[in-house]
């Protein structure tokens, strides 16, 4: 990444505020050019204020108040929607819990030099998970087997949403024809860049279990995720 590259790192939130507190420091640890997006799907405890707070007193911190709980995979896209609009060289998401840590941001980004999209990886060696049960473990690598075999992605962490993207390949992309509303955002993305010629790394991450709050996947998120798959399998893009 050069210096006259501008960074958006984008952070989709529902019920993130004691997270988001430390989170928007640490990050800047990593990279103090950075600009921040927080695109907030009305959340009850106060994130969106949280955040309001912020832009009002640090330039670099934007935000985008959704009226209610509209989907992950919705948020998404509006974050990456502003990294076009806004003119942004990169766009990093990571989520706002922790389970990502900014640590791992210098090294996403010094791929992004000859990759259009970068994923930190759990399934790349030096990468993976702690605290995860059995049944959490099982579940990832399944989605995962299911997105490669039946989106034809080479890439082995389809699923996570650590990663970044060059902003100039995004606005190949036709956002109002995608179908994912909830976490399947992350596989049709991959297979929507690739289908557009993107270049493709994977970098070691650590997943670290959320410091507050609760996890929002479920098996009803996991099955949502897997129609999706197929239909982008059988209807294509």
């Amino acid at each position: 990444m050069s210096e006259a590259d501008r960074l958006l790192v984008s952070l989709c939130t529902f019920n993130e505020r004691d997270n988001l507190a430390t989170l928007i420091p640490e990050i800047w640890n990593f990279v103090p050019h950075a600009e921040i997006l927080i695109v907030d799907d009305n959340s009850p405890d106060g994130t969106g204020q949280l955040v309001d707070e912020w832009v009002a007193r640090d330039s670099r911190v934007h935000v985008v108040h959704r009226p209610g709980k509209l989907g992950l995979g919705t948020a998404t896209l509006a974050a990456l929607a502003y990294a076009v609009e806004h003119d942004f060289s990169l766009v990093l998401n990571l989520d706002a819990d922790f389970s990502h840590p900014p640590r791992f941001i210098p090294s996403i980004l010094a791929a992004s030099a000859t990759a259009d999209v970068v994923i930190g990886s759990r399934y790349v060696v030096g990468g993976g998970a702690v605290g995860w049960g059995l049944r959490r473990h099982l579940m990832s690598r399944a989605i995962n087997t299911y997105a490669r075999v039946l989106l034809g992605l080479k890439t082995r962490d389809n699923s996570g949403a650590y990663r970044c993207y060059r902003v100039a390949k995004l606005r190949e992309l036709k956002f109002n024809r995608f179908l994912a509303r909830g976490y399947a955002i992350q596989e049709e993305l991959l297979y929507r860049c690739r289908k557009i010629g993107c270049r493709f790394a994977e970098v070691p991450i650590v997943f670290e279990e959320r410091r507050y709050g609760q996890s929002k996947i479920n098996l009803g998120e996991a099955f949502a995720a897997g129609w999706i798959i197929l239909r982008l399998a059988v209807m294509g893009p």
